[in-house]
């Protein structure tokens, strides 16, 4: 079992957050209320990329190249499996809400 440098580990953690922290998220606004599709379309393209390129980033290990770090596929699975519950439970509540609507009275 290979030791992992917990300061490439840090480094790499800090890298990742400080990317996160500058993606800008969108502000609900007047104009873009009725870009519900296109908002959603970006959040699944994003979870897609996300699991793609880790996905990319495990079979670049599997394989032996020795530019992939193992800590760096560990936390790109988990971003991407994160992302992917994050939209499961956007559309679970998208669903609540449209069969609670369905149910109403007129």
């Amino acid at each position: 079992m290979s030791q992992i440098d917990i300061n490439s580990v840090l480094a790499q953690m800090r890298a990742m957050a400080a990317q996160t922290q500058s993606l800008e998220v969108p502000m609900a606004t007047e104009s873009s209320a009725g870009d519900f599709k296109t908002l959603m379309s970006r959040a699944l393209d994003q979870v897609n990329e996300t699991q793609q390129s880790a996905g990319h980033l495990a079979q670049a290990f599997e394989r032996g190249d020795k530019d992939v770090d193992i800590a760096e596929v560990m936390v790109a699975l988990q971003k991407a499996d994160v992302s992917f519950q994050a939209i499961s439970q956007v559309r679970n509540r998208l669903v609540t809400a449209y069969q609670d609507i369905m149910n109403m009275p007129i």
